[in-house]
C-alpha cells in the first residue's frame, strides 16, 4: 500500500492523493499510468447513466439490480458496436476517435495515446 500524489506543473501547490496497492516492485511509472486510467472509466459509468439508465433503479433486491446493471451494460455495449460498425460503413480509418461520430466520453478520447 502506498500514496500516489499528483500535482499539475501550471499549479504546483495544488495536490490530489491517490492510495494505491500493488506488488512492492511496481514501478512509480506504472502506478501513475494505472491510476490515470481512472477518468475514463468513470466517464464511461457516466455516459451508461446518460444513454441507458444505468442509475435508473431503485434498489428493492440484489438480484433486481444486478440484472439491470447486467442489461444496462449489454445495452451500452451494443451501443458501442453499432458506433465502430457505423463509422467502418463510413470509411472512417479509426471508428473510436472518427470526427463523423463524436466520442459518448470526449475527454478520455481526447487524452488517449491514439488520438495524439
Amino acid at each position: 500500500m502506498g500514496l500516489l500524489v499528483r500535482r499539475k506543473l501550471s499549479k504546483p501547490d495544488e495536490m490530489a492523493y491517490c492510495v494505491v496497492f500493488g506488488p512492492a516492485a511496481t514501478s512509480l511509472e506504472a502506478l501513475a499510468r494505472i491510476a490515470g486510467r481512472r477518468w475514463p472509466v468513470e466517464e464511461c459509468f457516466e455516459t451508461a447513466k446518460q444513454e441507458v439508465g444505468l442509475d435508473g433503479y431503485e434498489v428493492r433486491s440484489w438480484h433486481g439490480w444486478y440484472r439491470h446493471v447486467t442489461l444496462s451494460m449489454l445495452a451500452l455495449a451494443f451501443l458501442a458496436a453499432m458506433r465502430v460498425e457505423l463509422a467502418s460503413q463510413r470509411g472512417a480509418e479509426d471508428p473510436a476517435h472518427s470526427p463523423q461520430l463524436p466520442s459518448a466520453c470526449p475527454r478520455s478520447a481526447a487524452s488517449s495515446p491514439a488520438s495524439s
